[in-house]
Order: C-alpha cells, then sequence, then structure tokens
C-alpha cells in the first residue's frame, strides 16, 4: 500500500501491532487504526521571486478523528512524503489519546527547503497551501500547528487566509501563534519542557538523582532541544554535547550554553564553536552520557548504534528517532526508553491549553500553563509505567497500549457506521 512505503509508518505499524497483541485488541478496532481515515494531496504553485512558477507537493493527513477534532502539525521539508506524514498522524492519534486529550491525529507538509526560499516565497506558499487544504481544517475539524521547518510566522499566516476566506478572524484554526494574534503564553517552549518532565519522572523509578554528576547529550539543538537544555540545566545537570545541521560540540566538563547562544546568534550554526570538541550527529549519540534526547530526525538509533549507546536513558524528543529493530536492542541491554508519543507530548498538551483559551477568549498566565502541563504529563508517565510494571513490557508498549485502550473505548461506545 503507499502508506507503507516509508520506514517511519511500517515502524508505527509494528508498535502498533505489538501493543495491539499485549492488549489482545479487538481485530475490528485494529484494522481501522491501520490506515488513515483520508488524505489530501495538493499541488502548490508559487511564483518566484524571479518571476517563475514553481509546483511543490503538499499533503493532510487525518488518521482518526474519534475523539475530536484532528491535531497535529505541519513541516516543511526536503523528505516529506505522503507515508511519512500518514504515519506521524498515526502517532499523533495514539498521543493525544495517551494524554487525554479530546483530539485526533492528523499531519501535514510540504516536500520543500524552506531555507532556500525568500520571506515572500515562504509566505506565498504558505497561504497557498492553506487555501488548497482549506475544506480540512478548522476550529472544530483539524486545527495545525508547527513542525519541523515551520514555526509562529507561518501559523499566523495561516490563520489569517483561512480568515480572509470565511470572512472573519478565526485564531482557533492554528495553535502555536505568537501571543498578540491569540498564542499561549508557554507554547514555544512546550515541547522541550515536557521531555525534561518526563524525564524527571523517568530519574525517580530509576533512582538516579538528576545533579551535576547527570552529562545529557541532545541531539538536535532547535525549538525542542533548545528548551530541553535550557530546562534541564536549571535542575542542575550538565550538558556535554549538542547538535544542529552543521555536526556537533561535545565539551566533557560541560557546555555554557550561554557562550553556545552568543555564538550561534553569530555564527548561525553549531560547527566552529571553540570551546567544545567537533563530533557528528552520529558520533553524539554514542557519547559517554547519562541522558541522550534525540531531537532531531526519525531513525536515527537503528540496530547499528544501538548497542553502542552509552545512556542510561533516552527520552524522545523527536518523533520516531528509534527504529523497532534499534528499540528491541536498547530494551534488551535494559535501556529506560521515554518514547516519543509521551516524552514530546508537552507541545500538543499546550497546544490543546491555547485551542481551549481561544474558543474561551479566557486567557492563563505561564506558570499557570506549566502546572497544568506538569500534571499532565507526571500523571501520563505514572500511568504508563504501571502497565509497563503490570505487563511486563517496554515503556513504548505500555504507552502505546495506555493510548490504544482509551482509542478503543471510544470506537466501541461511538459504534460502527453504517
Amino acid at each position: 500500500m503507499i502508506w507503507e512505503e516509508s520506514h517511519l509508518y511500517k515502524n508505527s505499524l509494528r508498535q502498533l501491532d505489538r501493543a495491539a497483541s499485549v492488549m489482545d485488541l479487538d481485530p475490528n478496532i485494529l484494522i481501522r487504526l491501520h490506515t488513515p481515515k483520508r488524505a489530501l494531496i495538493v499541488s502548490v504553485p508559487v511564483m518566484m521571486d524571479d518571476g517563475k512558477i514553481k509546483v511543490f507537493d503538499g499533503y493532510r493527513v487525518h488518521h482518526n478523528m474519534i475523539l475530536g477534532p484532528a491535531k497535529g502539525g505541519i513541516r516543511y521539508h526536503q523528505d516529506v512524503t505522503l507515508s511519512e506524514v500518514a504515519a506521524l498522524a498515526m502517532l499523533m492519534t495514539f498521543k493525544c489519546s495517551l494524554m487525554a486529550l479530546p483530539l485526533g491525529g492528523a499531519k501535514g507538509g510540504i516536500c520543500v527547503n524552506p531555507s532556500e526560499l525568500s520571506m515572500g516565497e515562504l509566505q506565498r506558499m504558505t497561504r497557498r497551501y492553506t487555501t488548497e487544504i482549506l475544506p480540512f481544517i478548522g476550529p472544530e475539524k483539524d486545527i495545525p500547528a508547527p513542525d519541523i521547518g515551520t514555526n509562529g510566522q507561518v501559523m499566523s499566516w495561516i490563520m489569517d487566509t483561512y480568515s480572509q476566506e470565511v470572512g472573519h478572524a478565526v485564531p482557533g484554526v492554528v495553535t502555536g501563534k505568537p501571543i498578540d494574534v491569540g498564542g499561549s503564553l508557554g507554547r514555544e517552549e512546550a515541547t522541550g519542557r515536557g521531555v525534561v518532565y518526563t524525564i524527571i519522572e523517568a530519574a525517580k523509578v530509576a533512582n538516579m538523582n538528576l545533579d551535576e554528576s547527570i552529562s545529557v547529550s541532545i541531539q538536535g539543538y532547535g525549538n525542542v532541544g533548545g528548551a530541553a537544555a535550557r530546562k534541564i540545566e536549571k535542575i542542575g545537570c550538565k550538558i556535554t554535547s549538542i547538535s544542529d545541521v552543521s555536526g556537533g560540540i561535545y565539551n566533557a566538563n560541560g557546555l555554557n550554553l550561554d557562550d553556545v547562544k552568543t555564538y550561534l546568534d553569530k555564527n548561525k550554526v553549531l560547527k566552529g564553536y571553540p570551546e567544545a570538541d567537533f563530533v557528528t550527529n552520529t558520533e553524539l549519540l554514542e557519547l559517554d552520557c547519562d541522558i541522550l534526547i534525540p531531537a532531531a530526525l526519525d531513525g536515527q538509533i537503528t540496530e547499528r548504534n544501538a548497542d553502542k549507546i552509552k545512556a542510561k536513558i533516552i527520552a524522545e524528543g523527536a518523533n520516531g528517532p528509534t527504529t523497532s529493530a534499534g528499540d528491541q536492542i536498547l530494551n534488551d541491554r535494559g535501556v529506560l526508553v521515554i518514547p516519543d508519543i509521551l516524552a514530546n507530548a508537552g507541545g500538543v498538551v499546550v497546544s490543546y491549553f491555547e485551542w481551549v483559551q481561544g474558543l474561551q477568549h479566557l486567557f492563563w498566565t505561564e506558570k499557570e500553563v506549566n502546572n497544568k502541563l506538569w500534571d499532565i504529563m507526571s500523571a501520563a508517565f505514572h500511568r504508563v509505567h504501571h502497565i509497563s510494571q503490570e505487563r511486563k513490557v517496554s515503556i513504548r508498549t505500555a504507552a502505546l497500549v495506555a493510548g490504544i485502550d482509551r482509542l478503543a473505548s471510544a470506537m466501541k461506545t461511538r459504534g460502527f457506521f453504517p
């Protein structure tokens, strides 16, 4: 099938089937979860700055909407495919269910390298893409959010384009917006902060004291990795390595994140930072550390390197950074892996908060947002850990069981149509 072209989709299906066998899931439920509800493929013609028209491929996939409106990011990346988007939509379904949110799973994207576009080209592409997927989205149908290659500005363009089409302002059509157009305080740091919240709880069950003796490696120093680094450093841990598209930097004595920021502001990339040794993104995964946060792209931890990873706890800040084969090796070695649908769920949780605040026209303080996020992330981790202990399965399988169980119950209650 067309869905199963990417390794990420195949990996997601294997995880789903494994969880289904553990919980003896009704096969009629399982077969419905195997494929998305619907998918839209669109052409996105854009007038480039040189006057030529270039056409990009765009996608929006709804996996399941039993629990409520679809929720999921839009990514701009040169490797985006329909299969990848479908896999990410599936993971969003399980993530929203796991976090007890009244939302379904969706994802979207355009196959493009956004760094090659001017600001004008980026805006024109975003607005045209929005008009093409407009029948799919809406505050009561499908609420997009930022992902790789997109940000609050892109969400603002989507909101404005949608609002122009319907004739009035609709801030609830997207989340991850800037504050001045209805965004939520705490949203930008939410995913990285949520990663650290799950690490705090995982450290408790692993009898690990999070202090200056604990070293942390972070692959991917973007929005998620950067926010996670700042939060876990504030707790007292030592950040020894980070990376971006140019490669990684490593200092066994710890990196000074303020100095790193100053360097990045001037040079844009980490390569060449003088106070650390250069490592590749692949080498970073295998460095000595207590905690590893893969927060870049999918498929980074595989059967080729899983046995070389030295971390005791891995918190998946990215979606799908570990393949099934790599995950099995880590599980056999006793590495505590906090899976993506749990570790990086902070973003969708605070996106939900933003959506609710927008519908109510009543906004919360950043402290209120962070406290509510902590409550949900902490409760979800311990719910998953309990299932893991009770059923003697990995944290990843337990997280899927928790999410699928709530989803299956709702599907049975609503019934099958027609």
